[in-house]
This record gives structure tokens, sequence and C-alpha cells, in this order.
């Protein structure tokens, strides 16, 4: 097979494999029910039914793939905007904040974080290793006084979740301080005493989100 020919068949075979993941994503994000048949996420990806087996094993392992594709997405997003942010605490502050507003601007990936279970979420790619390393980093330069990380961790992506839930369910709520509310309070248990934990919450914010 000449070069041309094998460069031809991997983009067609990356786009099939791509095509899966975005309607894998679609359902995710419409109602997180992962019962869909084969042949109907097939036909939503518009490609053949046979195509699916060349790519994944089966349904959980496409619908596991298509879940850390939409969290690595939000976990970029939020690195391009908190790029140059050393601060552990400012980083957190900020990574929540941001979140509420790509709620308005990836309205699909928070659709997604909204139906899909907290473990799910915590695990491999996305904001979770991020929240990870930012905690650790806090702890470790004595910024935050928790000592148990794995609690600070539950309590951080369940406020996601909570924010998630907040924009979807009420929008009548301003989410913009919502979420620097829910920022300070957590800022406040990981360890920043109440005035700091307000000033970090609430500081300037990029707003190209």
């Amino acid at each position: 097979m000449s070069v041309t020919l094998s460069n031809r068949f991997e983009r067609r075979r990356a786009g099939t494999r791509q095509a899966l993941v975005r309607a894998a994503r679609q359902i995710l994000a419409e109602s997180g029910d992962t019962s869909a048949s084969i042949q109907a996420i097939a036909g939503r990806a518009d490609v053949g039914f046979g195509s699916f087996y060349n790519h994944f094993d089966s349904k959980r392992d496409l619908f596991g793939v298509a879940l850390e594709d939409a969290m690595e997405e939000f976990g970029q997003a939020i690195d391009e905007r908190l790029h140059g942010v050393d601060d552990p605490a400012e980083r957190l502050a900020g990574g929540l904040r941001l979140s509420a507003r790509l709620a308005e601007s990836h309205p699909e990936i928070m659709r997604i974080v909204c139906h899909s279970e907290l473990g799910r979420i915590c695990a491999g790619r996305g904001l979770a290793p991020r929240m990870r390393l930012d905690v650790e980093q806090g702890i470790a330069s004595d910024r935050f006084t928790v000592v148990d990380p794995v609690i600070a961790l539950s309590a951080l992506n369940g406020s996601l979740l909570a924010l998630v839930e907040l924009w979807l369910s009420k929008p009548q709520v301003d989410i913009d301080q919502a979420a620097a509310t829910m920022a300070e309070v957590l800022l406040h248990m990981l360890g920043l005493s109440p005035e700091e934990a307000h000033d970090v919450a609430r500081g300037p914010l990029s707003a190209a989100v």
C-alpha cells in the first residue's frame, strides 16, 4: 500500500472513531443513558454497524472514551484560562468559577458532567487529576491545612456537580455569583482564613471563556 493510500485509510479510520465518540457524547449529554443499541449509535454517527467493533470492544468501552474525551476537553479549556496562575488556591477557585462560565460556552460538556456518576468523573483524565495536583501542591507548600487530600477532592468534585446541577435546574440563579461563593467556602475549608478565602475567590477572572 502506498504512503498516500495508507494515510488516507488512517484518516478515514480516525474519522470513523471520532464520529462514534461524538455520537456517544451526544447521548451522554442528552440523558446519560448508555443503553442505546450499537446499531443506534452507529446510525447517529453515520457509520456502518460493522465499523463499531473495528474501534471499540463494547458500548462500555465507547462511553468510557467519550466521557474521558469530554472531561479532557473541559480540563484543557480551564488550563488555557489559568495559564500562568501558580497559586493552588487561585487555581482551584478559578477552575470552579470558570466551570460556571463553561456551562454557557460548552453546554454539552456540562450536561455530560450532570448526567454522569461522580466516580466516573473523578477517574481518568479531565479536571480530577488537575485538582488533585493543586490540592497536593497546596498541602506540600502549607498553603492548605487540610490533612486528607481524598476528602478535599471529594468535596471539590461534589461542589462541581452541585454547581452544574444548579445551572441546569435553576437557570434564574446568578451562576457566576454562586460559583464564587462556593469557591470561598471551599478555600476556607482547605485552610485559608475567611478574609483571604473571600479575596481569592472573588478576585479578577478572565471573561474570555
